[in-house]
């Protein structure tokens, strides 16, 4: 007889300790977190201890906890961190991680068949499309960010409005070439969505913005129809709900309207500013985005979730079946009426993945735990921090606001107005980076008509405003002590 193995341990007790202790000492991370710095940098030693060669033999599990301690650690991103408020990352929850827990405890693989994790995942859609105002007969999946949320939907535009059979005959150079709009401020993942769908980044119009770098609705129509006119296929307007340089939202309606009149979809990146829809005060910035043909949009940036979660919705559940769903289905999928085989959700056709991890538990979970009002609340709170932010650079003769504060993001640098731009942008680099280095804040930058920016955004259910009066107070303390060539 073959001698046989697991992977079980072989001392249940040994693991259940260690399990307890990291539980315990993972939540004392949390609450002590402000006593460490909001960021800093990888020593070398560390990172060459990560080059070793793979181990043929297996160590003792309370050694590997050691070494995450130590190594590992004290060395995140550190988007949990009160003062971090680079890109757009969200913090996660202590509940969310206990729903981690369960979820990787039961390791389902929602892709379809009856199980429970298809049921969870249905729930917590239908809630989604509660809370934000959308279609109620609407489809939509969970997947891990709004990059894949924006392929999706795309994919759907190209493949209904493409006056042809894409799915069979792939992208043709002899039909009607197919267009894409949106504004220059649209983010990145639209020309990558672009690239795999086959279009081709030639097909991708970007709109100049306007002052408050929203997309120019006069010159967004000037070519949709010139390209009309030429022979030209639109396929989908993209709107912004929530810039990721400057949180501007487009004007949704006029875009709705567009897309009505020139026979295309609207699909609306709303990867963060979706969720002011939970903000009865600051639902009115995203008006229109109920009218958009598909959403694409996070749960892991502006409802605090861990990562990874993102969400897709399309209003018409036909064409979002008919764009993934395989007319000739393999035998190994096939749909039976009883058994693990059965049940009526199959998330699968409805997206690339088979094998899909479950994102879901933790949302209705913490859903539950808090309820809709106080994300509603939290979300405001972060919009006020902004607004907060705000006032602070105003009164500072020093600094200057380098774009309107629509929402939760807050763009500004120091500048005593002597010094050539090249010099400033220098001067706020350094800025920028001696607060990352001494672990003050975490702010990222972008650049904004030439302009270094300072650029904070807040999706931070631990920020407070004594946070934003220590990022102001540190900036003029760093600027004191740089010598300026």
């Amino acid at each position: 007889m073959l001698p046989e193995e697991t992977l079980d341990p072989e001392n249940w007790d040994e693991m259940r300790k260690l399990g307890h202790q990291m539980l315990d000492e993972m939540f004392e991370y949390l609450i002590t977190i402000r006593e460490r710095p909001a960021w800093q940098a990888v020593p070398n030693d560390i990172k060459n201890s990560l080059k070793t060669l793979v181990p043929k033999k297996g160590l003792e599990i309370t050694k590997i906890y050691d070494e995450f301690k130590k190594n590992i650690l004290p060395y995140p991103l550190g988007n949990i961190h009160p003062r971090f408020w680079g890109w757009v990352c969200g913090t996660g929850t202590p509940f969310a991680v206990l729903a981690e827990l369960l979820t990787s405890t039961m390791n389902s693989n929602p892709t379809g068949g009856e199980q429970i994790a298809n049921y969870v995942e249905s729930q917590v859609i239908e809630w989604t499309k509660e809370m934000i105002g959308y279609y109620p007969n609407a489809s939509g999946l969970l997947v891990s960010g709004c990059s894949m949320a924006n392929l999706i939907g795309l994919a759907v535009a190209r493949n209904i409005k493409a006056g042809y059979d894409v799915i069979k005959k792939g992208i043709r150079t002899d039909e009607k070439k197919l267009l894409v709009y949106g504004s220059t401020e649209m983010h990145s993942s639209i020309d990558k969505a672009i690239q795999l769908l086959g279009l081709g980044t030639d097909s991708l119009r970007k709109i100049p913005v306007k002052d408050d770098y929203k997309i120019d609705i006069g010159k967004l129509k000037e070519t949709l129809e010139f390209d009309t006119n030429l022979g030209s296929q639109p396929i989908c307007i993209i709107g912004s709900a929530g810039t990721v340089n400057t949180g501007a939202v487009d004007d949704l309606n006029a875009l709705a309207n567009l897309a009505q009149e020139y026979d295309t979809m609207l699909h609306v990146d709303g990867a963060f500013g979706t969720w002011c829809r939970l903000s009865p005060k600051s639902a009115h910035l995203v008006n229109g985005i109920e009218k958009a043909d598909s959403i694409a949009f996070d749960y892991h940036k502006w409802m605090y979730m861990q990562y990874d979660v993102g969400c897709v919705l399309i209003r018409d559940r036909e064409d979002h079946y008919q764009t993934f769903n395989l007319a000739d289905n393999h035998d190994y999928m096939v749909h039976l009426t009883r058994g693990t085989g059965s049940g009526d959700i199959w998330f699968s056709e409805y997206g690339i993945q088979m094998s899909r991890q479950d994102r879901a538990l933790k949302i209705w979970m913490c859903i539950k735990e808090h309820g809709t009002d106080k994300y509603g609340r939290l979300i405001e709170q972060n919009i006020q921090q902004a607004n907060y932010l705000t006032n602070l650079v105003k009164k500072q003769n020093n600094l200057e606001l380098l774009a309107p504060t629509t929402m939760n993001i807050v763009n500004f640098r120091y500048n005593d107005g002597q010094m050539e731009n090249s010099t400033l942008n220098k001067l706020n680099e350094e800025v920028l980076l001696q607060l990352q280095e001494k672990g003050i804040a975490a702010p990222s930058s972008t650049t904004l008509n030439s302009n270094f920016s300072i650029r904070v955004a807040i999706t931070n259910h631990r920020s407070k405003q004594e946070d934003f009066d220590l990022l102001i107070s540190e900036i003029m303390s760093i600027v004191d002590s740089i010598e300026i060539k």
